[in-house]
């Protein structure tokens, strides 16, 4: 059973379409700016890749934007462009959804605790519950569109955009849908989370937006928070054809797996992350010199970094010199669930057009990093036929998704 891509749809810092984060990426801009959404006087971390421009009205009746947190927002923006491209890929009932967050929706658990906290309210709206639970994300989508086939969420951090890919792949071979929408979708720019973030080290706290996310760079100090959505419609060769659709891409394979190491760190060694790509390419039935393009993890902290180039290596072995490694973190920050998707539509993008995006800013190689193409600060052509984007989390969470120009 073959699996194809015919709808994609991205809400990003980079631009609210497809196309526009496509292109904004190539140009080597960067979406993350200081963060607007509330003070941040008194909190170390001052930038973010915030959403710009969006406003919910133009993609959801007024009355959903109320009952919808942000992250619900994002994703259903973004599954509405992607099944907007697709077209009605099944009847209802064969018709799935899986969503990946990482958080769900906690500004909206943060922002009604601090109100209640200050005795601004006393009372709880009966929309709050509704809010704040990831699988209404999905829920709201299904509503809108009738559809009623087998609905996941998956909650795998910042692995659970390319685990919803392989969920809804999951889905579909074994015969319980047609078709699946696979959205990632998240805002998680809240205080007590930045706050948490910072308490263990995990953030960069420098203040220029433009330079304070720069994988692979020795001056990195951590990772920069993004948000946003991004959805594919998933579905076999055979439904596709038969109903006419445009066919982007094929998913060739996927792998999920964990390190059993430890609850943030990723193991030294990379064990988890090195078992997740071979199996990725054993699933695809490829060998790893057929892999042309890795979109990374890569999230510019300085243990995660190093990590992942040196699994790379040992997966990929002198093959390394031929393919590109790049990460798009440096652009948008690190919008966790809806990276894994969005990120995989780099890749579906860098096959279609044969350009490989910049990693931004990278200015000066870290030493402890391998020495790879990584296509520093400018895109590069390539003809790219096999691509992988990479996902990895908190939790020892690792997810690689592998997909190929479909012929």
């Amino acid at each position: 059973m073959r699996l194809v891509i015919t709808g994609m749809g991205a809400i990003t810092p980079l631009g609210n379409s497809v196309d526009e984060y496509w292109d904004n990426l190539v140009a080597g801009k960067c979406g993350i700016n200081e963060i607007t959404r509330f003070d941040t006087s008194e909190l170390p971390v001052k930038v973010a890749g915030e959403i710009k421009d969006f406003e919910p009205s133009e993609h959801m009746p007024k009355k959903l934007t109320r009952e919808m947190d942000p992250f619900m927002q994002y994703g259903f923006a973004a599954a509405m462009q992607a099944i907007d491209q697709a077209g009605e890929a099944a009847e209802p009932d064969r018709m799935g959804i899986v969503v990946g967050t990482a958080l769900g929706g906690i500004n909206h658990i943060s922002e009604t605790q601090d109100v209640l906290s200050k005795g601004i309210r006393s009372k709880v709206s009966p929309r709050f519950v509704p809010k704040i639970i990831g699988n209404e994300a999905a829920a709201q989508v299904a509503i809108a569109k009738g559809y009623r086939g087998p609905s996941l969420t998956v909650s795998t951090a910042c692995s659970s955009g390319g685990d919803a890919i392989g969920t809804a792949c999951m889905l579909i071979q074994a015969g319980q849908a047609d078709a699946v929408v696979a959205m990632g979708t998240e805002s998680a720019l809240s205080p007590i989370f930045i706050l948490g973030l910072t308490s263990a080290h995990a953030l960069s706290t420098n203040p220029d937006p433009a330079k304070a996310s720069r994988p692979f760079d020795r001056d990195r100090d951590g990772f920069v928070i993004g948000e946003g959505g991004g959805a594919l419609v998933i579905e076999t060769e055979e439904n596709a054809k038969k109903r006419g659709a445009k066919i982007i891409a094929e998913i060739a394979g996927f792998s999920n797996c964990t390190d059993g190491y430890h609850v943030t760190s990723p193991h030294p060694e990379g064990i988890g992350a090195i078992f997740c790509m071979e199996k990725a390419v054993e699933n695809a039935g490829i060998k790893p010199e057929d892999v042309d393009y890795i979109n990374t993890h890569g999230t510019s902290t300085p243990v995660g970094d190093p990590i992942e180039t040196s699994a790379i290596v040992k997966v990929f072995g002198d093959h390394t010199s031929d393919m590109y490694v790049t990460s798009s973190k440096g652009a948008t920050g690190h919008m966790m669930a809806a990276g894994g998707i969005t990120e995989a539509i780099t890749c579906i993008k860098a096959i279609e057009t044969g350009i490989v995006p910049p990693t931004i800013n990278l200015d000066n190689l870290d030493e402890k990093c391998e020495k790879l193409n990584y296509a520093p600060n400018k895109a590069v052509e390539k003809q790219v036929n096999v691509a992988m984007s990479n996902s990895f989390g908190f939790g020892g969470q690792n997810s690689s998704v592998i997909f190929k120009k479909y012929e």
